[in-house]
């Protein structure tokens, strides 16, 4: 069971996109996921839009959608890849709603696992913005110190200048 869900949770994080500045999984992934057909997905939640604001789920527009196909170049009608209609493109909230939808225990188990590794996503983001301010406050440190330093080196160098200005001055007075 523990190797399945390794799998699993591998499946998941292979299939989320980032599209609109979002994390994202697209419909065929989840039926996929899931053990059901796109179609039967995408029936759901056309009757049950009210579920599914725009944050939670949003379809491809026409643009996004030409872009998408010019990635795999045609739409294989042996492969599925569910290329001839834009895909729907499910947030986390959007996929922890399809849970709702889908009453099936297969679902509400992949739900559970994409709601984990969407969370383990999260915390090692959460980890990198934290290195990030730690390396932002050295580096600070850093340049503070460098200026530091080099302030000390002008003081030397015109400490070191006026000393040979001295040697070189002659003395004023009578000689012996």
């Amino acid at each position: 069971m523990k190797k399945e869900l390794l799998n699993l949770e591998g499946d998941i994080v292979s299939k989320i996109y980032v599209i609109r500045k979002q994390k994202v999984l697209l419909d065929r992934d989840l039926s996929f996921l899931y053990g059901v057909e796109t179609k039967y997905l995408k029936r759901q939640v056309r009757r049950n839009i009210e579920r599914f604001p725009i944050d939670f789920m949003f379809q491809l527009d026409a643009k996004e959608f030409h872009n998408w196909r010019s990635q795999f170049v045609t739409s294989n009608t042996t492969d599925k890849m569910g290329l001839r209609y834009a895909p729907f493109c499910f947030t986390e909230q959007g996929v922890a709603m399809l849970s709702s939808v889908l009453n099936n225990k297969k679902a509400i188990a992949v739900n559970i696992e994409i709601i984990r590794v969407f969370t383990k996503m999260r915390q090692v983001l959460l980890a990198n913005v934290n290195l990030q301010v730690e390396f932002e406050k050295i580096k600070r440190q850093t340049s503070n110190n460098t200026s530091n330093i080099e302030l000390v080196f002008s003081y030397l160098d015109e400490l070191t200048t006026k000393q040979t200005l001295r040697k070189r001055s002659t003395k004023i007075g009578y000689k012996k």
